[in-house]
């Protein structure tokens, strides 16, 4: 099995994993979709204003630990920036 998996190309690989699962393969296509969306969400959000976590999780009724966690990803990837404190934030 692994001879055989190593000499698939990358298109073939994901080809077979595709077809062996299906439901797995759905759910996280599902997961990825939701992602992008409340990405997309958050900087529509901040292009319109300065926003704090609990700014944008209220905003998006999402919970604050995961807006924090999309800001953080975001501000890695340099996607988003710090625009200085607001109050205790």
């Amino acid at each position: 099995m692994t001879t055989e998996i190593s000499t698939l190309t990358r298109v073939e690989l994901l080809k077979h994993l595709r077809e062996t699962y299906p439901a797995g393969v759905k759910r996280a296509q599902a997961l990825l979709k939701e992602q992008k969306h409340i990405q997309d969400e958050i900087l529509k959000l901040l292009h319109e204003k300065p926003c704090t976590v609990p700014g944008v999780a209220a905003a998006l009724d999402i919970p604050p630990k995961q807006a924090l966690w999309y800001l953080a990803v975001m501000k890695k990837y340099n996607l988003v920036v710090e625009n200085g404190m607001a109050g205790d934030y």
